[in-house]
Order: C-alpha cells, then sequence, then structure tokens
C-alpha cells in the first residue's frame, strides 16, 4: 500500500513528548501523576490478549497465550503495557520519543528481568526500516498525535499482511471533556492538567474511517467505563469516553 512504499513523515508532537519527557520518572509509581494508568492497565490487556488469541487461535488461559509473536507498543511510556504482554510471551518492541520514558522503561525491565527492545524511535521511522510486526499496539496514543491519519497510515502499515491493529483512545463527546479533562484533571486530579487537549480526541467513526481507508476491517469494538464503588475500569458498551477497537487486514479481526 502507499503507506509501506512511501517515506512518511513524523506525526510526533513535540510538545506533547515534552509533558510526558517531564512526568516520566513517575510511571511506575501507582500512587502518582499514572495512578490511573495502573488501575486502567488490567482492562486493556485483557482486552489485547483476548483479540490477539482469537484472532492467533491461541487459548487466552495459557500463562504464555503470546509465545513467540512479534509487537510493537507505540507511545509505550515507561512500559506498564509492555512488561506484561512480554511476561504473556509476546516479543515485544516498545517505541516512544521521550528520552527518559525509554530510560525508565529499560531500567524498570532489566530489574524485572524482562528482554524487551524499548527504543527512542517513532513508528514512522521503524515502518520506513522495513520492520513488521504480529500485533501492532497504540493505545491512548492517538488523541496526542500531530496527524492522526498519517500516524493511522504508519501504525497500518507496521502490521504483518496475517497481523492485527489494537488501538485505544478517547471518543470526542460533551460527556469526554466532562469527565476526561474536567473531572479527571482538574476535579479529581487524576492526571496532571493539561494532559489532553479534547479538539485531538476522536471520535470511533473518525478513527474507524481511517483504519478502513488503510486496507482493514474493523473487528472488535468496546468501551471502557470506571465504576467508582468498585474503584474499577471495565469494559462495557458505553463508548462516549474511553473506548478500544481491533482490526485486521482485509478480514475480520
Amino acid at each position: 500500500m502507499a503507506a509501506e512504499t512511501q517515506r512518511i513523515s513524523s506525526t510526533i508532537d513535540p510538545a506533547e513528548v515534552a509533558r510526558f519527557d517531564g512526568i516520566a520518572r513517575d510511571w511506575w509509581d501507582p500512587k502518582g501523576p499514572m495512578a490511573v494508568l495502573h488501575k486502567f492497565n488490567p482492562v486493556r490487556l485483557a482486552f489485547v490478549r483476548d483479540e490477539a488469541c482469537a484472532h492467533f487461535g491461541r487459548d487466552p488461559r495459557r500463562m504464555r497465550a503470546l509465545d513467540g509473536l512479534s509487537l510493537v507498543d507505540i507511545g509505550c511510556g515507561g512500559g506498564v503495557l509492555s512488561e506484561p504482554l512480554a511476561r504473556l510471551g509476546a516479543e515485544v518492541t516498545g517505541l516512544d520519543p521521550a528520552p527518559t520514558n525509554i530510560a525508565v522503561a529499560r531500567a524498570h525491565a532489566e530489574k524485572g528481568r524482562l528482554s524487551i527492545d524499548y527504543r527512542e524511535e517513532t513508528i514512522e521511522a521503524v515502518v520506513e526500516s522495513g520492520k513488521r510486526f504480529d500485533i501492532v499496539l497504540a493505545m491512548e496514543v492517538v488523541e496526542h498525535v500531530a496527524d492522526v491519519e498519517a500516524f493511522v497510515a504508519a501504525c497500518c502499515a507496521a502490521v504483518k499482511p496475517d497481523g492485527l491493529l489494537v488501538m485505544a483512545t478517547l471518543n470526542r463527546t460533551l460527556k469526554s471533556y466532562a469527565l476526561a479533562i474536567v473531572g479527571a484533571e482538574y476535579v479529581l486530579r487524576w492526571l496532571p492538567k493539561g494532559t489532553h487537549d479534547w479538539e485531538k480526541f476522536v471520535t470511533p467513526a473518525e478513527l474507524g474511517g481511517a483504519i478502513e481507508g488503510n486496507g482493514f476491517t474493523l473487528g472488535t469494538q468496546t468501551g471502557v467505563v470506571f465504576n467508582p464503588l468498585t474503584g474499577r475500569w471495565t469494559a462495557a458498551r458505553d463508548m462516549d469516553v474511553n473506548y478500544m477497537l481491533a482490526a485486521s487486514r482485509g478480514g475480520g479481526a
């Protein structure tokens, strides 16, 4: 496809990189600025595992259900998602343009004796090098890039012909503005102020259209909601705020 043969310009937003680089050393503090991410992590990990197992004919109950599958975690941050995926057996490459994020991720993986290929690199550069993966993840990244369509094209180009694309982001609705920005950043202070820009949120129709425009077919789509009574995030039909989706090239995910 065109995205694989022509040079793809970077979709990195320097301001976003600087913001996350500034709080990078707190990635693994479950009570720090990334506390909400640690609570959110189990539901997205389960989604990636289950979708990958369904796609590749694996048993999700196996301890190393993703054994031997190559996976790239775009915008990996400090490795909060990369590490459990590596423990499931995936051959994980973690990409992040923020140097402190990569330094923190490498140090934490070494401490846990995990072999993860962390790179201070963009998905566009990886695509240009010719590298392709069984599973491509872009979890909570789309809302931070400078050009959504170009970023999606690069993500799609990185997927092997029989591979799987999994993405998660925030919907652009009044509800997401109230909960993800006003509520999470200013009232509950789950996230540092300015973490998100509502105008950069992407609707499922917009994201799905960009993915399908690169020759992919959408599969599972699910919302993710927070239950204040249990303090847990769970998959749900409500996609008004957080949502995740899976897609594959030319066929069902």
